[in-house]
């Protein structure tokens, strides 16, 4: 399940998190980003147990946007231990996402 992180729970549920986290920085105008929702969605559900996916609104949450220096959307963030370990830019294909989660793992 997907998760919905803001910036007043981006350090309990991502930094703090004990399981590597997905995330997928959208906004609703975005046409991109509704082509990559329902793949962070699938992932959500194959890597269950394992990995945490969650998405955030940059229109509701400035905070982490600046922090981490997203200026295009989508872009999905991958942490591991509370550390941003990869980043991508861009609607991929939803292997790409895997291999990359699955190297995390």
């Amino acid at each position: 399940m997907t998760i919905e992180i803001t910036d007043a729970n981006f350090d309990e549920l991502v930094l703090n998190a004990d399981k590597p986290v997905l995330i997928d920085l959208w906004a609703e105008w975005c046409g991109p980003c509704r082509m990559v929702g329902p793949v962070v969605d699938e992932l959500s559900e194959d890597y269950e147990g394992r990995v945490i996916c969650g998405k955030i609104d940059v229109d509701s949450n400035p905070d982490v946007t600046v922090k981490y220096g997203v200026r295009n959307i989508p872009t999905l963030l991958f942490f591991k231990n509370g550390e941003l370990v990869d980043k991508q830019v861009g609607a991929v294909p939803k292997a790409v996402l895997a291999g990359k989660l699955d190297i995390i793992l």
